[in-house]
C-alpha cells in the first residue's frame, strides 16, 4: 500500500512537471506571437490617405514650413496629391500655357524622342544657408572657364572647366542685370536634349526648375512665366 502511494504521488508530480512545462511553452509562444505583432504594426509602412482628384481645386502643401497652392493636376506624384506637410514636391506645367498636364491625354506618335513640352519642377526643404544667388557668386566662378562667348537672345554663356563638378555643362547668364536671370545647362549629346536647372530661394525652401536649353532662345517669356508661376504657387502676402 505504501508502494502504490509513493507510486501515485510520483505520478502527480510528473504531471505536474509536464503541465508547468507546457504553460511555460504556451507562454513564450504568446510572448513571440505579441513581440511580432508589436513589430509589424511599428515597421509596416502607413500609405496616405487616398490622394485627391487631379482636377480638384488647390491643394495646401507645406515645404520646409513654407505654404504653397498647388494645383493637383500638377502634381506628378499620386502619393504627393494630398494636402500637409510634405518632405519634396514634384511638379510638371506646360509650356507656354503653365497649366497642369491633361491626365487623360496621350503623347503623339513620333519617330525618336518626342518634344518635351512642360516645365519640371521640385520643391524641398532650405538644403543649405547658401542661396542659388550667393552660389553663382562665389560657388561658380571657381570652376569656370576663361573663354566666354555670345548665346541666344543676348545672353552670355560661360562654360564650365572640365575636370571641374559641372562639367560638360554651361552658364548662361543675362549680363544687363545683377542679379538677373542665370541657369546652368548640360549641352545636348547623342539625341538627347540639353536640360537647364534655373534655382529660386523661397523663404525656407528651394526650388528647382528644369526645361529644354532650347527654351532659352525665348528666355526673357520664360522669365516672365515662371515668375508669374512661382506667384500662383506662393502668392505674396
Amino acid at each position: 500500500m505504501t508502494d502504490l502511494t509513493s507510486q501515485i504521488a510520483r505520478t502527480k508530480r510528473k504531471r505536474g512537471a509536464s503541465a508547468g512545462l507546457v504553460f511555460a511553452l504556451a507562454a513564450l509562444v504568446v510572448l513571440i506571437v505579441l513581440a511580432a505583432a508589436f513589430v509589424a504594426l511599428v515597421l509596416w509602412p502607413r500609405w496616405p490617405a487616398t490622394s485627391v482628384a487631379p482636377d480638384a481645386p488647390a491643394l495646401p502643401i507645406t515645404i520646409g514650413g513654407v505654404l504653397f497652392n498647388v494645383p493637383p493636376g500638377a502634381v506628378r506624384v499620386a502619393m504627393q496629391r494630398r494636402p500637409g506637410a510634405q518632405e519634396r514636391l514634384d511638379l510638371a506645367f506646360l509650356w507656354p500655357s503653365l497649366e497642369p498636364p491633361d491626365p487623360n491625354a496621350r503623347p503623339a506618335p513620333s519617330e525618336g524622342m518626342p518634344p518635351i513640352d512642360r516645365l519640371f519642377i521640385t520643391i524641398e526643404p532650405q538644403a543649405s544657408a547658401l542661396t542659388p544667388s550667393d552660389r553663382v557668386r562665389t560657388i561658380y566662378p571657381r570652376y569656370l572657364a576663361e573663354t566666354q562667348y555670345e548665346g541666344p537672345d543676348g545672353l552670355k554663356v560661360i562654360p564650365f572647366r572640365e575636370g571641374s563638378p559641372y562639367r560638360g555643362e554651361d552658364l548662361f547668364f543675362d549680363p544687363t542685370a545683377q542679379p538677373g536671370f542665370v541657369t546652368r545647362c548640360s549641352r545636348p549629346a547623342n539625341g538627347t536634349p540639353g536640360i537647364c536647372l534655373y534655382e529660386r530661394r523661397i523663404d525656407t525652401a528651394d526650388v528647382t526648375i528644369r526645361f529644354p536649353s532650347e527654351w532659352l532662345t525665348g528666355w526673357r517669356a520664360l522669365a516672365t512665366g515662371i515668375d508669374s508661376l512661382m506667384l500662383r504657387l506662393k502668392p505674396s502676402n
